[in-house]
């Protein structure tokens, strides 16, 4: 684990890492986040490709299966703390879209099948 704080203080590149996180990405693993102060969005694909909208806040715990596409926003308080929790070692590297030729994508997509 370790802690990220998102602010324009405390985050060096702020600007550029901000504009990393809204492209739309996938990890080959999952994304487990636990806010500890502020607020922001993550945004997810829905089974018909629509964005889906999650506001996460202190407290809120979300994980983001690996395979899928998402990206993530501050809101109007343009700031975020936040807990990240891995298994084994983290491994920071983003597939933008497309990426449906990688095997975790399929596997995610399969998921979906199986889960309708």
């Amino acid at each position: 684990m370790d802690i990220i704080t998102v602010s324009r203080e405390e985050l060096p590149d702020y600007e550029e890492k901000l504009k990393s996180f809204y492209e739309e990405h996938l990890h080959l693993d999952e994304e487990v986040r636990y806010v500890l102060e502020g607020s922001g969005y993550f945004e997810v694909r829905d089974d018909k490709d629509r964005w889906i909208r999650i506001l996460v806040e202190k407290g809120d715990l979300i994980t983001l299966p690996a395979g899928s596409y998402h990206r993530f926003t501050l809101d109007e308080q343009n700031y975020i703390k936040a807990m990240r929790l891995f298994t084994g070692q983290p491994t920071w590297e983003a597939h933008f879209r497309p990426a449906e030729n990688l095997e975790i994508r399929k596997q995610y997509l399969e998921f979906l099948v199986q889960s309708a």
